[in-house]
C-alpha cells in the first residue's frame, strides 16, 4: 500500500491591482515539485475572472495535488472552483507543466491558451514525438554517447516519451505582446523551450522556467530544439530584464523572487562561468560526453540534462568562434578550443 501524498504547499500573493495569485506547489515527478498558479480577480464571493496557469504532470502524484484548489476557498474564502474556471494557460509544453492538461480537461471546460508554437505539441503530442524522433536519434550520435552506454539507453527512451498523455485543443494561440483576456501581458521567452511564455499581471511576473530562484533552466542546442539554445535564452533574459513595473517574479519551481533582477545577473554570471570551464576542458578534440564528464559531477538523475547543457554551451562557443567543431570516427561531434 503506497503512502498518502503529502499536502501541497499553498501560498498567496496579492498584486498591486488587487489580483490574488495562489501558488500551489505539487509534485510533478519523484524528486521534482512544480508550481501551479490560480489567479482570481474581483470580489472573493463572486470572482469576475479565475485562471489556472500550468497543470503539473500527468502522474497521479501530481494530479492528486490539484485537489489543493479547494483549499483556496477553505482558507481564503475565494468562491473559485473547477466549474467556474474561466481560463487555462500553459506556459510551455514540457511534461511537468503541461502533462496534467488532459486530467484538468476532465474537471473544467475552460478554454486553453498557449503560445502558437506550442499548439501542435499540446494538440497532437504523438505526431510531435514522431517528428522529433529522427532528430533526437541523430543528436545521440552527435553527443558521442554509444547506444549501449547507460546514458545511451536513457537517450533512446527519450525518443519514446510524450510531452503529455493525450492531445487537448488549444482555443487561444498566443503571440508576444498579447493581452490575454485583458488580464495577462504575454512575454515570449524561448530558450528553455521553444514556445515558452512568461505572464505579467500588474507588478507580478509569472516567469515559468525562464527565471528560477535556484537553478539555471535546462537547455538543448538550437539545432535539436527549435527555439532552444543559449543564444536564444540569453536574448530572452534581456527582454525580461527590460520589463517595467515588476516587483516580484514567481517561477515555475521553488520560492518567490523579490530580487528577480539580481537573479538574472546571477544567471548570466553562472553561464559565463560554465562557458569558461568548457573552454578550459576543450584542450584537445573532445566529445560532448567527454566534456560533460570533465566539467560536471555526473549522476544518473541529472545526466541527460548535463549532457544537454554541455551541448548547448558548445554550440554557443562555436558560434562565438571560441570552439572549433569537427567530426569523429563514430560521427560524433568533437570540440577543441581555438588558438
Amino acid at each position: 500500500m503506497s503512502a498518502p501524498a503529502s499536502a501541497p504547499r499553498l501560498t498567496r500573493t496579492v498584486t498591486a491591482g488587487g489580483g490574488r495569485v495562489y501558488t500551489l506547489s505539487v509534485r510533478a515527478f519523484e524528486g521534482l515539485s512544480v508550481n501551479v498558479f490560480v489567479i482570481v480577480l474581483g470580489d472573493p464571493a463572486r470572482p469576475g475572472y479565475t485562471a489556472l496557469v500550468d497543470t503539473g504532470s500527468g502522474l497521479s502524484l501530481s494530479t492528486e495535488g490539484l485537489a489543493g484548489l479547494a483549499a483556496i476557498r477553505g482558507t481564503w474564502g475565494e468562491a473559485c472552483s473547477w466549474a467556474s474556471l474561466d481560463r487555462i494557460v500553459v506556459t510551455h509544453a514540457h511534461p511537468d507543466h503541461a502533462g496534467g492538461l488532459p486530467f484538468v480537461r476532465t474537471l473544467s471546460a475552460a478554454p486553453v491558451a498557449a503560445h502558437e508554437r506550442g499548439v501542435p505539441i499540446l494538440e497532437n503530442p504523438e505526431a510531435f514525438r514522431e517528428a522529433m524522433r529522427p532528430r533526437l536519434e541523430a543528436y545521440q550520435t552527435w553527443l558521442g554517447v554509444p547506444a549501449e552506454h547507460p546514458y545511451g539507453v536513457r537517450l533512446g527512451n527519450r525518443t519514446r516519451n510524450l510531452m503529455l498523455p493525450s492531445g487537448v485543443p488549444v482555443a487561444t494561440p498566443l503571440q508576444d505582446g498579447d493581452l490575454l483576456d485583458g488580464v495577462f501581458r504575454v512575454i515570449f521567452t524561448p530558450g528553455h523551450e521553444g514556445s515558452q511564455i512568461c505572464l505579467q499581471l500588474d507588478d507580478v511576473l509569472l516567469s515559468a522556467d525562464h527565471v528560477l530562484p535556484r537553478n539555471s533552466p535546462p537547455l538543448l542546442p538550437a539545432w535539436v530544439h527549435e527555439g532552444g539554445g543559449l543564444e536564444t535564452y540569453l536574448a530572452s533574459l534581456d527582454k525580461v530584464e527590460r520589463l517595467e513595473g515588476v516587483g516580484l517574479a514567481l517561477g515555475g519551481h521553488d520560492e518567490p523572487m523579490p530580487d528577480w533582477r539580481d537573479r538574472i545577473q546571477a544567471l548570466r554570471a553562472r553561464y559565463e562561468a560554465k562557458l569558461a570551464a568548457l573552454l578550459e576542458a576543450a584542450d584537445q578534440p573532445r566529445s560532448v560526453l567527454d566534456l560533460t564528464e570533465r566539467v560536471s559531477r555526473m549522476n544518473p538523475r541529472q545526466a541527460l540534462l548535463l549532457l544537454d547543457q554541455t551541448a548547448a554551451l558548445a554550440e554557443f562557443l562555436v558560434a562565438r568562434g571560441q570552439l572549433h567543431q569537427t567530426q569523429g570516427t563514430a560521427d560524433e561531434a568533437l570540440f577543441v578550443r581555438q588558438g
